[in-house]
């Protein structure tokens, strides 16, 4: 037999029991279809979670404070306490010796009840400066943002992210309307651009105030001068290393420390919340991608079953085709293609299944799925390899049967 009579033959026999063969590459097909739709969905949530970092800005440092300890000596972790100051931000913004630093903007932050009209909304109100919307890559979708005339005289005045404008006035227009803040009327002066939400918090829920204003009025008291972060804007991605050294070496000035492992601050970059989601993700998908390959090996066992009993059900079908002179290699070989078909089966119909739920599973689940080209192709090669892989012992033992053992068969 050549190897067109060889397909033809294994794809009849394959054929002529279609249901049992379908059953058998059950386990093939949804191993198959878990590896494409776990590889995509650990790559759809990283590009989510990358493009969620990098709309922050790529050459951003974000500096927070470090632990706080209660009157009752229960120690808080890092960002609790309030060791930073708008005065450290000061001179981060205006020392000659960080000339990879091109923007710094300070952050205090609280959950405060919005009233507008008869509507009342609860969310993050920030107190910051002017320099905020550069370093953290806004734009405004209308009016304009924190003065620095405003910032000096502690104005009432407020900046609404898109969705607080929208669940305080709806489609009216917002840009010189009233909120009440805290018992205090702020007068609306701009409604920033959409940019989405990250892993933490909705960015564009949000209500922006003059620090000074922040201080003053809504989150003042005790420790009024604290921030609770400083964000760095470095002046390429390229010159972030240096922007961090040197945001480390003047805030160790400023705090009198000499040993930066005694910092009583964290500085960290976008680069490694970005290694470490990647991290994250890598290991999932490996774990995950591991459970599917369990159901990979169950459907190589179903095939190597199937195939023992096929071996079995044709044993006459062996003795008489080797009396025929048929060479115990012909025999294998045609036991083999028959599992590879199998494999093959499993694998495209697994890979089509895939494909189809990475194409409905965004809808479903808010999230990213990415198909990977070479996820499938792989996934379909392994199948076939399952198939040859668990198709050698059958073949093997079909190959080994003696012509007048096997003719005398029943």
């Amino acid at each position: 037999m050549n190897w067109a009579e060889t397909l033809h033959t294994s794809w009849a026999a394959v054929r002529s029991h279609a249901l049992r063969s379908l059953l058998t590459v059950l386990g093939i097909l949804i191993g198959i279809a878990a590896v494409i739709m776990t590889v995509g969905l650990g790559l759809g949530t990283q590009k989510d979670v990358s493009s969620q970092i990098s709309s922050l800005g790529s050459n951003l440092l974000i500096v927070s404070p470090g632990s706080s300890t209660s009157t009752a000596g229960v120690r808080g972790g890092f960002g609790t306490g309030t060791t930073l100051t708008a005065a450290d931000a000061t001179a981060l913004a205006s020392t000659v010796n960080a000339p990879d630093i091109v923007g710094v903007a300070a952050e205090k932050s609280t959950s405060l009840s919005l009233t507008a009209n008869s509507t009342n909304w609860t969310t993050t109100v920030t107190g910051t400066t002017p320099s905020w919307l550069d370093v953290r890559s806004r734009t405004m979708l209308s009016g304009s943002f924190i003065t620095d005339a405003q910032q000096a005289a502690a104005d009432s005045v407020v900046v609404l992210g898109s969705e607080t404008a929208t669940e305080l006035f709806g489609t009216t227009r917002v840009v010189g309307q009233t909120v009440t803040i805290d018992s205090r009327s702020f007068q609306v002066v701009g409604v920033l651009a959409s940019a989405g939400s990250n892993s933490s918090s909705n960015l564009d829920d949000v209500a922006i105030v003059p620090l000074s204003t922040a201080a003053s009025q809504l989150i003042g008291g005790t420790g009024s001068n604290s921030v609770s972060t400083i964000y760095i804007k470095a002046a390429s991605d390229t010159q972030l290393s240096g922007a961090y050294q040197e945001a480390e070496s003047v805030l160790l000035n400023l705090h009198s420390i000499s040993d930066s492992s005694s910092a009583d601050f964290t500085i960290s970059s976008q680069d490694a919340l970005v290694a470490t989601a990647t991290s994250i993700y890598q290991t999932l998908t490996v774990l995950l991608t591991g459970i599917a390959g369990l159901s990979l090996l169950v459907g190589g066992i179903g095939v190597m079953n199937i195939m023992l009993v096929s071996v079995t059900e044709r044993t006459r079908e062996i003795g008489l085709r080797k009396a025929l002179g048929a060479p115990p290699w012909a025999i294998r070989r045609q036991f083999l293609v028959e599992a590879a078909i199998l494999g093959l089966s499993g694998g495209v119909l697994g890979a089509v299944l895939g494909i189809g739920a990475a194409l409905v599973l965004p809808g479903v689940i808010g999230s990213s799925v990415v198909i990977s080209p070479a996820a499938v192709g792989l996934s379909i090669g392994v199948a076939i390899a399952i198939g040859l892989v668990f198709g050698v012992y059958p073949a093997t033992r079909a190959a080994r049967l003696a012509p007048i053992d096997a003719l005398r068969s029943e």
